[in-house]
């Protein structure tokens, strides 16, 4: 994986820690990240979306997906702004990002699973 959506020194610490455990952790996060997704998406109140993001930015951060949490801290701060307008044009960016990054942890996945 060489590009810029994920720091890939961020990976090869993860992996260094967690070892064996490592494609779980990946799969776990890809797992996590559409529930994550599905809340953004489903969020009913700015209060709701806020949180959806802070959690999303929290794990994405966790797994070197610096890409997609700057876009998630965008969004948790423009939701404290009133009136809301930008909202679902972060939403779409956040949505194209987090496809480009699935793929690369899938990848990852593979990378592992056969190494």
């Amino acid at each position: 994986m060489s590009d810029n959506h994920i720091d890939q020194k961020v990976l090869g610490e993860l992996q260094e820690v967690m070892e064996d455990d490592y494609l779980r952790l990946l799969e776990t996060f890809l797992e996590d990240s559409e529930l994550r997704l599905g809340e953004l998406h489903k969020a009913k109140s700015a209060d709701e979306l806020g949180h959806a993001a802070h959690s999303f930015k929290g794990s994405c951060g966790n797994m070197g997906a610096v890409v997609l949490a700057e876009l998630c801290r965008q969004l948790e701060d423009r939701v404290k702004q009133q009136p809301l307008y930008g909202i679902e044009d972060l939403i779409n960016q956040i949505d194209r990002e987090y496809d480009a990054v699935r793929q690369l942890y899938r990848d990852e996945c593979r990378r592992v699973s056969v190494g």
